[in-house]
């Protein structure tokens, strides 16, 4: 049966017909759909893991015992990752092992750019790479198949134009697979003694991959014009095929690691030109320049950003190939926090009381924008924990009394845990707000350890914030509404002047979820409307300023009464 399917939806379709048994995630926007599309099927066990490391490790277990094993995350949630994946690599599998990385090219929800390809290379696993929705669903049973066979986990590498877009695909029947587990010390136990013999086991595997790479069908020649030859891969390959059509010939690598070296070579003869076209570094152009060819690459390309077929067109010379673009600029639309966000009320609070803000990874990275303006640096997940006990180190007095982390409930359980550990530990007196909306709402209301509640909506085992902060050894700790603007001014000034580090718990939860009920829209009062704009200053997309009036957009309007508490004249009932 042929099915429309986002390639998330496809890859987990990949997954249920390779007849995986257990998957266990991080969601990170592009990645997340994979796991929660799995969570559809009952015969897959599903899991949001409190981090990327734990879910591969995860994954890596239930694979050792015999049944195939998935974990998905974004490019940075493979960092956090990196520690199991290089260690993975020497020891093997048993059942098969498949990992999906999801690339964001663009940095449409990102903090960085990042090619993924470089861990694949750096820990001498394989990596292949869809370019639609059918290739996941195949290459997904593929790398199942390349995992036992090499005894190897496989990385799947996806991006956001795969991951959200939409074509056909075929559906298959499930295939059960499961292997006896076997003791096996000298396998399964990196000490030195162990890891120094399967190191030329990895080494090994490489070559073999290669010249499996040599005449795998993922990796195909599509011959036209031999005046001239593009190398390329993923969505590329589509930008390319549109704007050359058959007048080019093309290789389609469909593995990216390891590259293949004959069938690069042999295409590269059969051709008068050479370019290789791929998204962010030049990871197949080097290959190629290492193996001697004369190749065009990113001298005309950019490093920077996603790849498009106007792109291509332009800076390939064919401008008359480019599709058709829009005559007029769209204006921008800034970014903002929701309308009744609770987040809104401490950011106010902050920037009210000039703090220095260090921040994290999620929706309330916008408390950054204007007018709120109240994040001053968010480097990664956890990053804010750690790093206002190194700052405060740093400056001692001079910025105890101004500094506050603010970190989610999800990013807190992810990374912010051992941060907090070493503030109470090594003793910084720090102030760390954790934003507890009580959903991971970045990346679309997913379920964490702080919920009560798992992938599948079931109640599930419930972290509790204030006990787990108290036994680390901290002796100030409260919980705050921040819809209470007085309330939160208050935690926030007294927890600054304390003397020993403390943590306010900023509990409301998001206005977005399902079961959270509002109150009904406010509306302006011309008559006491002063046009003051002090409800202006907290960027509520409610709220506009019209005739020298504030006005209050009723469809937007989830009477929060944050706005209230700002307005001198009573101007907002």
């Amino acid at each position: 049966m042929k099915e429309l399917m986002l390639g998330n939806k496809a890859f987990a379709r990949g997954l249920y017909e390779a007849g995986c048994a257990v998957a266990s995630s991080y969601p990170g926007t592009p990645s997340t759909e994979i796991t929660e599309e799995a969570a559809k099927y009952d015969e897959i066990y599903c899991e949001w893991a409190p981090n990327e490391k734990v879910a591969m490790e995860v994954a890596f277990g239930a694979a050792m015992a015999g049944k195939r094993s998935f974990c998905g995350m974004k490019h940075v949630g493979l960092n956090v990752a990196a520690d199991p994946l290089y260690t993975a690599s020497y020891t093997g599998v048993n059942a098969g092992m498949v990992i999906a990385v999801a690339d964001d090219a663009g940095m449409h929800s990102s903090q960085n750019e990042q090619d993924s390809r470089h861990h694949a290379i750096a820990a001498k696993v394989p990596m292949l790479e869809p370019s639609d929705s059918a290739e996941a669903l195949a290459f997904v049973k593929l790398a199942y198949e390349l995992s036992e066979e090499y005894d190897t986990p496989v990385i799947v590498k996806m991006c956001t134009r795969v991951s959200h877009c939409q074509s056909l695909v075929e559906t298959g029947e499930r295939v059960e697979v499961a292997k006896p587990y076997v003791k096996n010390i000298a396998k399964y136990v990196m000490m030195p003694g162990n890891a120094k013999k399967r190191h030329p086991f990895v080494e090994e595997r490489t070559e073999k991959l290669r010249e499996w790479a040599e005449t795998a069908d993922i990796n195909r020649v599509e011959m036209g014009d031999t005046k001239i030859g593009i190398i390329t891969s993923s969505t590329s390959y589509l930008y390319a095929k549109e704007v050359f059509g058959e007048n080019a010939s093309v290789l389609k690598l469909g593995m990216v690691n390891p590259l293949p070296v004959k069938l690069i070579k042999d295409f590269a003869a059969k051709v008068d030109k050479l370019y290789v076209i791929e998204e962010l570094d030049p990871i197949i152009e080097q290959h190629c320049r290492a193996l001697g060819l004369d190749v065009i690459g990113k001298e005309l390309l950019p490093m920077i950003g996603e790849f498009s077929q106007n792109l291509i067109a332009e800076k390939l010379g064919l401008p008359d190939k480019a599709s058709c673009t829009l005559d007029e600029q769209l204006p921008m639309r800034p970014p903002a926090m929701c309308s009744g966000c609770p987040h809104r009320g401490v950011f106010y609070t902050l920037n009210k009381n000039k703090c220095t803000v260090l921040g994290d990874i999620g929706c309330y990275t916008l408390g950054a924008v204007a007018p709120l303006s109240a994040m001053h640096m968010t480097l990664c997940m956890g990053g804010s924990v750690s790093s206002i006990h190194g700052f405060n180190k740093a400056l001692g007095s001079e910025a105890e009394g101004s500094t506050v982390a603010v970190i989610g409930d999800s990013t807190f359980m992810h990374s912010g845990m051992t941060g907090l550990a070493n503030i109470a530990y090594n003793q910084s007196n720090s102030t760390v707000i954790i934003l507890d909306n009580s959903i991971t709402g970045m990346t679309g209301h997913q379920q964490n350890p702080t919920t009560g509640y798992n992938i599948k909506g079931d109640p599930a085992g419930k972290i509790d914030l204030e006990a787990l902060c108290k036994s680390m050894g901290f002796n100030r700790v409260r919980v705050v509404d921040p819809y209470d603007l007085k309330a939160m001014d208050a935690a926030v000034k007294e927890e600054l002047a304390a003397n020993e580090p403390s943590v306010i718990i900023s509990r409301r939860p998001c206005v977005l979820l399902k079961y959270v009920k509002t109150n009904p829209a406010l509306s302006v009062d011309n008559e006491k409307c002063r046009g003051c704009k002090a409800c202006m200053k907290l960027g509520c997309p409610s709220i506009s300023f019209r005739d020298g009036k504030a006005h209050i957009d009723a469809t937007l309007c989830t009477g929060c009464g944050v706005c209230q508490q700002l307005c001198h004249f009573d101007a907002l009932k």
